[in-house]
C-alpha cells in the first residue's frame, strides 16, 4: 500500500509538469505568430515585444531569437540584433537563417571578414542559397573598398577615399569607422559642413566617440577656430588618451596659436624682423591648415611691406589667395603693394627722396607694370569680390541646409 501511494504521488507530480511545458510551448508559438503579424505590418516595435514574450516562455528556441534579430535589424539596432543572431546559431548551428542574419549584422557594422565567415557557413549548409551567395559577394566588395581606401588615404587622394567609403556604406550603413574616415577626408578636402554633419550624427548616438570628437575639432581647426578646436581635441583625448591623431592635432593647434600671437605681438611692438621669423615658423607647423596659413601669409606680407620688401609682400599675398580665394584683405593688400611697386610709384618715391634729401630705399627688382590700380578701380574690384564671395557663401549655406533638412 505504501509503495502504491508513493507511485501515485510521483505520477501526480510529473503530469502537471509535462502539461505546463506543452502549454508554455503553445503560448510561445502564439506570441511568435502575433509577432509575425506585426512584423508583416511593419510595426517592428510591437513585433519585438511579442518575440521577446515568446523567448521568455521558451528560451531554447533558435527561431525566436532569429525572428527578434530580424526585427532589430529593421529598427537599425544591428549590434543588439547581432547578439540575438549569434544566440540563435549557438542553440542550433544548422539554422541557415541565423547564420545569414549574423553575417548581415556583421556586414552592416563594417566587420566584413566576420560576415564572410557567417555567409560561408550558411553556404556549407545550403550551397544553392542565393541570398548567401550575394551577401558573400557584398562582404568581399567591402573588404576591397577598405583596402583601396587605406592605400589612397596614404597617397592623400581624399576624394577617392570618400568615394570608396560611400560605396562601402551602402552595404555597411551602421559602420562608424567608415563614416569617421569619410568625415576626416571631407575635412581634408575643405568640405567642413558635410564633415561636421557626419561627426554630429555619430555623436548623437554616442557622445563619447573619440573619433567623432576629433573630426569635429579638426573641422573647427581648419576653419581657424583654434580655441574651440582644442576643446574638442582635449575631450577626444579624455575619452581615448592614446588617440594619436587628436594628440598631434591638439599639439599643432596650440603651437600655431602661440606662434601667431607671438608674431602679432612682435609686429605691434615694431620688431618686424622677429615678427617675420615667427610667422615663418608658424607657417611650417601644419601645411594642411589652409585658412590659418592664408592669414599668416598675409600677416607676413604686411611685415615684408614694413621692411620695404614689396616683391616678397606681393608674393606672400599671392600665396594667401591661392590658399583661400575668398580672402578679401589679401587681395586688397596685394593691390596696394602692386600700385606702390609700379614705375610711376617708384619715380614719385625717388623725387620725394631727392627733394627731402632722404637716403634711397632699395627698390624691388621686379614689379607688375601690366596692373594699374586707381582708387576707383580698387573700389570696383572690391565690390565685385564681395558680391562673388557673398554668392559663394550663400550657395554653401543652402547646400548645408539641404543636407541637414
Amino acid at each position: 500500500m505504501a509503495a502504491a501511494a508513493e507511485c501515485d504521488v510521483v505520477m501526480a507530480a510529473t503530469e502537471p509538469e509535462l502539461l505546463d511545458d506543452e502549454e508554455a510551448k503553445r503560448e510561445a508559438e502564439s506570441f511568435k505568430e502575433q509577432g509575425n503579424a506585426y512584423y508583416a505590418k511593419k510595426d517592428y516595435n510591437e513585433a519585438y515585444n511579442y518575440y521577446t514574450k515568446a523567448i521568455d516562455m521558451c528560451p531554447k528556441n533558435a527561431s525566436y531569437y532569429g525572428n527578434r534579430a530580424a526585427t532589430l535589424m529593421m529598427l537599425g539596432k544591428f549590434r543588439e540584433a547581432l547578439g540575438d543572431a549569434q544566440q540563435s546559431v549557438r542553440l542550433d548551428d544548422t539554422f541557415v537563417r541565423g547564420h545569414l542574419r549574423e553575417g548581415k549584422c556583421h556586414l552592416s557594422l563594417g566587420n566584413a571578414m566576420a560576415a564572410c565567415r557567417s555567409f560561408q557557413r550558411a553556404l556549407e549548409l545550403d550551397h544553392k542559397n542565393a541570398q548567401a551567395q550575394q551577401e558573400f559577394k557584398n562582404a568581399n566588395a567591402v573588404i576591397e573598398y577598405e583596402k583601396i581606401a587605406e592605400t589612397d588615404f596614404e597617397k592623400r587622394d581624399f576624394r577617392k577615399v570618400v568615394f570608396c567609403m560611400d560605396r562601402a556604406l551602402e552595404y555597411a550603413p551602421a559602420c562608424h569607422r567608415f563614416k569617421i574616415l569619410k568625415a576626416e577626408c571631407l575635412a581634408m578636402l575643405g568640405r567642413y559642413p558635410e564633415a561636421q554633419s557626419v561627426a554630429s550624427d555619430i555623436l548623437r548616438m554616442d557622445s563619447t566617440n573619440a573619433d567623432a570628437l576629433y573630426v569635429r575639432g579638426l573641422c573647427l581647426y581648419y576653419e581657424d577656430c583654434i580655441e574651440k578646436a582644442v576643446q574638442f581635441f582635449v575631450q577626444a583625448l579624455r575619452m581615448a588618451p592614446d588617440h594619436e591623431k587628436a594628440c598631434v592635432a591638439c599639439r599643432n593647434a596650440k603651437a600655431l596659436k602661440a606662434k601667431k600671437e607671438d608674431g602679432n605681438k612682435a609686429f605691434k611692438e615694431g620688431n618686424y624682423k622677429l615678427a617675420y621669423e615667427l610667422y615663418t615658423e608658424a607657417l611650417g607647423i601644419d601645411p594642411n591648415n589652409i585658412k590659418t596659413n592664408a592669414k599668416l601669409y598675409c600677416n607676413r606680407g604686411t611685415v615684408n611691406s614694413k621692411l620695404r620688401k614689396l616683391d616678397d609682400a606681393i608674393e606672400d599675398c599671392t600665396n594667401a589667395v591661392k590658399l583661400d580665394d575668398t580672402y578679401i584683405k589679401a587681395y586688397l593688400r596685394r593691390a596696394q603693394w602692386w600700385d606702390c611697386s609700379s614705375p610711376r610709384a617708384i619715380f614719385i618715391d625717388l623725387q620725394r627722396r631727392r627733394l627731402h634729401k632722404l637716403p634711397q630705399s632699395p627698390m624691388p627688382v621686379s614689379y607688375a607694370p601690366h596692373v594699374t590700380w586707381t582708387q576707383n578701380n580698387m573700389k570696383k574690384q572690391y565690390g565685385t569680390m564681395r558680391k562673388c564671395i557673398r554668392q559663394r557663401k550663400q550657395k554653401n549655406t543652402n547646400s548645408s541646409l539641404k543636407m541637414h533638412s
